[in-house]
């Protein structure tokens, strides 16, 4: 009898341990920065926080829907959306944490008006940021669209283009090593800051902070709720991340809580 209250209490005491480790995966910046900034006041809280840094949009989505992480934080509603509605899955948003202004960046040029005829442009290959990269320039007033309020505009949507403007669309984490090769390149923030880029100062033109594309903390339905995922959003939106995103990046990214 004593045997098995022992092993009954090793088992729970393995099942609450188990509950309190939650595996991220994350893009390096700011994401992964943001969850090793919170992962010692986790520490304290009982959750065992495992981050795991991708260079791509596809994986972390895929391994959270194959239960091989608790979570992912990369990526804004729209594109979970998409990816949702393209895979199949059925990824949820748990929190929505900061904002990254989307920005247009060149090597060749200091405003947009200096693009001269024929430029090429490399803008992102998946859907809802190659349709941010557009509806941006399309603001900026470079091009218009056949819907200016169309998250997923391509190329072939652009119905102005006076410059006479060549899209080229690659993968977002590749934009950066391209931008001496074409005449703009519009990137995602965390890509151009692992890039060294400074978005408040290079990019030729940015999003405002009304920017509907919030990035978010992501999970599956069935662990949304648990103490250890509560926990985590809790800490993410807390004051002091809001002080570290405000004095770390300096408006290159912006709460959103």
């Amino acid at each position: 009898m004593k045997k098995l209250l022992t092993v009954a209490l090793a088992a729970l005491a393995f099942q609450v341990s188990a509950a309190d480790k939650l595996s991220v995966g994350a893009t390096a910046v700011p994401h992964a920065e943001l969850l090793e900034f919170v992962k010692p006041e986790l520490a304290k809280q009982g959750v065992e926080l495992d981050i795991k840094v991708f260079t791509d949009y596809v994986q972390p989505n895929v391994q959270v829907a194959e239960k091989r992480l608790d979570a992912n934080f990369f990526q804004h509603l729209p594109y979970l959306k998409e990816f949702n509605k393209g895979k199949g899955t059925t990824l949820v948003s748990v929190v929505g944490v900061h904002v990254e202004p989307f920005g247009a960046y060149s090597q060749k040029v200091k405003q947009l008006g200096e693009l001269k005829e024929g430029a090429t442009v490399a803008i992102p290959n998946d859907a809802t940021n190659g349709g941010r990269a557009l509806l941006l320039l399309a603001k900026a007033g470079t091009i218009t669209l056949k819907d200016p309020a169309n998250i997923l505009a391509t190329p072939r949507d652009v119905t102005g283009n006076p410059k006479k403007l060549k899209f080229r669309e690659l993968e977002a984490a590749t934009l950066p090593r391209v931008l001496n090769q074409v005449d703009l390149a519009l990137i995602n923030t965390n890509y151009a800051l692992e890039a060294k880029l400074n978005p408040a100062k290079d990019a030729l033109v940015i999003e405002g902070s009304e920017s509907p594309y919030v990035n978010i903390l992501v999970s599956r339905a069935d662990n949304k709720d648990t103490p250890a995922m509560k926990k985590l959003a809790a800490a993410l939106t807390s004051p002091a991340v809001k002080k570290f995103i405000q004095e770390k990046y300096k408006g290159a990214v912006v709460p959103a809580f």
